[in-house]
């Protein structure tokens, strides 16, 4: 009867006393998830009596005990001491004879189970206290890759139980509550997956920045996974939706490059088992996954995730490790543990962090987490300066060790020159509810010991490094305590890296989704540069386009995808609540400024009222770029399930126009009423009031734009200064155009709603609308909350006087002097 080790195939979370966290779980997946089309690769257990052995040998637990029951936060030069000394302690103890035997015939079973003599494996360690629902332990113990023969193992497995004591574990243990001899420590032996011959990551379950249940995140880079895990590399990050992909789409919503500097392989098997190569560019600048790779992937999480969901009774967010071979092509799962940060936050209370003034920006890169920290900096090269660190500074290195957690957790923020939203250190910043900026390439060559800064988080998925010790603010929001309005309260919104954050606010969805700034910020590039790149005249454009299109060999592939991404994670964000996608609005003047543009744009005198919105759809001179628009927004809505997605025209001057509008986007696969398709119509000419009941007999519904329309109505160009103060959308004119059109909507049984900038600058105009009978107001993020509050005042009033004249509200605003 084995007594010290256990195949994979015997064990369960059950057994998680027995044989810890780590193998509890890869037990868990060997007899539950393979049967389900999972690959998880073979091995065995070293249980914790194994462990016992070596402390019931001689003195050693007395020992370890007497030398760390006075361990204190604070010293860390006493800290280091104590833990090498009790390394020492665990490693002259040795492994005991039937221990080590048991271990030598369990790993000549695995190899010969494999078809191998001496197997490459790879050595974990497994402790009973890791991967609790409060704690996730992250790179506590060591692990050793590339393992092979049976001395090489059991020296492995002894390191293995030695480092139970590391700096950055006691004090983990110490800070969490939990005696430093009560955790037992088992080890895991895996075969090895030849991931340095391909390529390797983390998947979860979740959005890791701003805890968005529905996202599977998956990063990846070339070679052994530990580059990844550690920081030493930015990744490429895939974003999968998980409601639709569970429906059979291929939901991919983010793709993104990241910079795999290097690459992890095999060395010579010994005391250097693993080596980290340089990368060539040409490599570093292709996505390490395929689309069908990185589905199959998510496919796999999803499994895992209900799994243990069923298991435990309760929505649960998986961390997972993945490889995949390079010699079989095939893909593993190689960990799996529940996630531990946002699965354990209360949904039902937002914190949120804003800067109350801004100077120069020193640095970016990824923010992890969403908040502000500020303080002097501590520019840390190694882990013998790390007792110069003082509470309260903020922590700057080129990447994070597990042996820094000691201070981690006494920094007010930390920065890394390398690293990806699953690396050490934005891990444990998340856990400690540390701002973190991962990934600024040169920090360290930046910014200097004592220098003031402020690291922010709050700020979009950039994180920025600001000069100074700047004020910042925290607003606590209990969302169950915000009232539900008749109105529907929707949000404007063009920055998808936002997205997931701002779907957490009590909002009816998306009442504006500006393709244009996707656009601008994304794909960067003009449409008619990619349908038309061969008679570009502008070389340095040229070259340029041709760098961000290099992996396309349809250069056009280039535009429709990163528009795909984009609008496709807005809708995803907040489905399946409706999401409505304005088609591009961009002016002559403003296309012209996209690279390649200058060629394809006429000059305009005013572009304001000129080449613009809905004429340019049909014509000639744009309606391949168009193409390309409709191309993309079929994409999400066909290819990834995303149905909640509308469509929206602007600037539609004439009913002729939107015939011909309706059927170009007909030609390109978006009819509609086909998939459930809604095309709406924005209300912006004083033409779309007077004629609101025929636009109403082609489009689903209707959204003012309170600027354009104020503009039209009073013949004020919005852009000059010189008549700025006569633009107010209070006057009495566009009041009773807005009135009209809302009649006439009504009339025709339309919906109609507003995604203008007065809602969100004049609460009295908003209470106008409502008065009125609005559908919906479509607010900036930062108007939503205090406009909420203010319809629900508004609504209370019209309901306790529903005999109240329909004219009074007008009477009123005249009286206040918004005439």
């Amino acid at each position: 009867m084995k007594k010290y080790t256990r195949a994979f195939e015997e064990i369960s979370l059950a057994d998680l006393p027995l044989v810890g966290g780590k193998n509890a779980s890869l037990g868990e997946l060997t007899r539950q998830l393979v049967a389900q089309g999972v690959s998880v690769p073979r091995g065995f257990a070293i249980t914790v009596d194994a462990y016992e052995e070596i402390l019931n040998s001689g003195s050693v637990r007395k020992d370890l005990d007497d030398l760390l029951r006075p361990v204190f936060d604070g010293d860390i030069k006493d800290l280091n001491l104590r833990a090498q000394q009790a390394r020492a302690i665990i490693k002259k103890s040795g492994i005991p004879q039937p221990v080590s035997d048991e271990i030598i015939s369990a790993y000549r079973e695995l190899s010969s189970s494999c078809g191998s003599q001496n197997l490459d494996v790879a050595v974990r360690s497994s402790a009973t206290a890791e991967d609790l629902p409060d704690a996730s332990f992250a790179g506590q113990q060591e692990s050793f890759l590339n393992v092979q023969g049976e001395d090489a193992v059991l020296e492995s497995c002894l390191n293995c139980f030695a480092s139970l004591f590391t700096e950055r574990a006691i004090s983990y243990r110490k800070d969490k509550g939990f005696d430093q001899l009560i955790v037992r420590l088992s080890v895991g032996v895996q075969k090895m997956v030849r991931s340095d011959l391909a390529s390797a990551g983390v998947i979860f379950t979740i959005d890791t920045e701003s805890g968005f249940q529905d996202a599977v995140l998956i990063t990846s880079a070339y070679g052994l996974g530990e580059n990844v895990v550690s920081g030493r590399v930015d990744p490429d990050e895939f974003l999968v939706f998980k409601p639709t992909l569970a429906s059979g789409y291929k939901p991919i919503l983010r793709r993104k490059v990241g910079a795999k500097q290097q690459r992890l392989v095999y060395a010579s098997h010994g005391t250097r088992t693993t080596n980290n190569l340089r990368v060539p560019a040409e490599e570093q600048e292709r996505l390490s996954l395929s689309d069908d790779e990185v589905v199959k992937l998510a496919v796999w999480a999803l499994k895992i995730e209900n799994h243990y969901r069923l298991l435990h009774g309760k929505d649960i967010a998986m961390d997972i490790e993945w490889a995949k071979d390079g010699n079989d092509g095939q893909l593993y799962i190689v960990q799996a543990r529940p996630e531990t940060v946002y699965s354990a936050r209360d949904s039902q209370n937002i914190c949120s962090f804003a800067l109350d003034e801004r100077s120069e920006v020193l640095l970016e890169g990824r923010a992890i987490g969403d908040r502000i920290g500020a303080g002097p900096v501590r520019l840390i090269r190694s882990k013998d300066e790390l007792s110069d660190f003082e509470a309260g500074e903020v922590l700057v290195a080129d990447m994070t060790d597990p042996d820094w957690e000691p201070i981690m957790k006494r920094a007010s923020a930390i920065v890394t020159n390398r690293g990806g939203r699953t690396c050490h250190a934005a891990i444990v910043s998340r856990e400690l509810g540390v701002p973190c900026v991962v990934g600024t390439q040169n920090a360290t060559a930046m910014l200097s010991s004592g220098r003031e800064i402020t690291v922010c988080c709050a700020e979009g998925a950039q994180g920025k490094v600001y000069s100074g010790h700047l004020a910042f603010s925290r607003t606590q929001i209990n969302v169950g305590e915000i009232p539900r309005t008749r109105t529907q309260i929707m949000i404007n919104l063009g920055d998808p890296e936002q997205a997931f954050a701002l779907a957490q606010l009590p909002v009816d969805g998306v009442g504006l989704a500006r393709e244009e700034f996707i656009i601008a910020d994304e794909v960067k590039v003009h449409p008619l540069a990619l349908t038309r790149f061969d008679s570009l005249k502008d070389e340095s454009a040229k070259k340029a386009i041709a760098a961000l299109t290099r992996n396309y060999s349809d250069k056009t592939g280039y535009f429709v995808d990163k528009l795909a991404e984009g609008v496709s994670t807005i809708a995803a964000a907040f489905f399946p609540r409706p999401v409505i996608v304005r088609l591009s609005d961009f002016k002559t003047n403003e296309y012209a400024n996209l690279l390649g543009g200058q060629q394809f744009e006429p000059k305009e005198d005013n572009p304001m009222i000129g080449f613009r919105g809905a004429s340019r759809y049909y014509s000639d001179n744009y309606k391949d770029g168009f193409a390309l628009e409709c191309k993309a927004l079929k994409m999400v809505r066909n290819d990834m399930g995303l149905t909640n997605l509308k469509i929206m025209v602007p600037f539609c001057r004439t009913i002729e126009e939107a015939h011909r509008v309706l059927e170009e986007m007909s030609k390109n696969g978006l009819t509609q009423g086909e998939n459930g398709l809604e095309v709406y119509v924005m209300c912006e000419i004083p033409a779309n009031v007077i004629l609101a009941e025929e636009f109403a007999e082609l489009f689903a519904g209707f959204s003012i734009g309170s600027n354009d329309l104020t503009q039209l109505v009073l013949g004020v160009d919005r852009d000059s200064e010189l008549v700025a103060p006569i633009f107010d959308e209070r006057n009495l004119a566009v009041e009773r155009m807005i009135s009209l059109a809302i009649v006439a909507a009504k009339k025709a049984g339309r919906k109609i709603g507003i995604c203008g900038q007065a809602p969100s600058d004049y609460p009295e105009f908003a209470k106008f609308l409502v008065e009125k009978g609005i559908d919906s107001l479509s607010l900036n993020p930062d108007a939503v909350l205090k406009t909420i509050a203010l319809v629900a005042e508004v609504e209370g009033q019209i309901d306790a006087d529903s005999v109240k004249p329909a004219s009074a509200a007008a009477l009123s605003f005249e009286k206040t002097g918004m005439a």
